[in-house]
């Protein structure tokens, strides 16, 4: 089975954000690191549209589950 992969440009604009390489860095620097207890979709800077989309990408869509678990990592890690 053939699945797509999305990049993270395509994620951050379906979250209504800017999509560039420059502003996706920026987003991921002012947020990174989020505490490890922490889910992704929890995470206080997300609008709830945006956290809701998150958590069904991630459970309903295979096609956008790698791509926000790589967010998810990004966002986990220490800058």
């Amino acid at each position: 089975m053939d699945q797509t992969v999305h990049p993270f440009s395509e994620l951050f604009a379906q979250l209504g954000l800017a999509s560039d390489e420059a502003s996706i860095r920026a987003f991921i620097g002012q947020h990174a690191p989020l505490p490890d207890a922490m889910r992704l979709e929890e995470a206080p800077f997300w609008s709830e549209a945006q956290s809701q989309l998150l958590r069904e990408e991630r459970i309903d869509d295979a096609d956008w589950a790698t791509v926000v678990d790589q967010l998810n990592l990004a966002l986990h890690a220490t800058p």
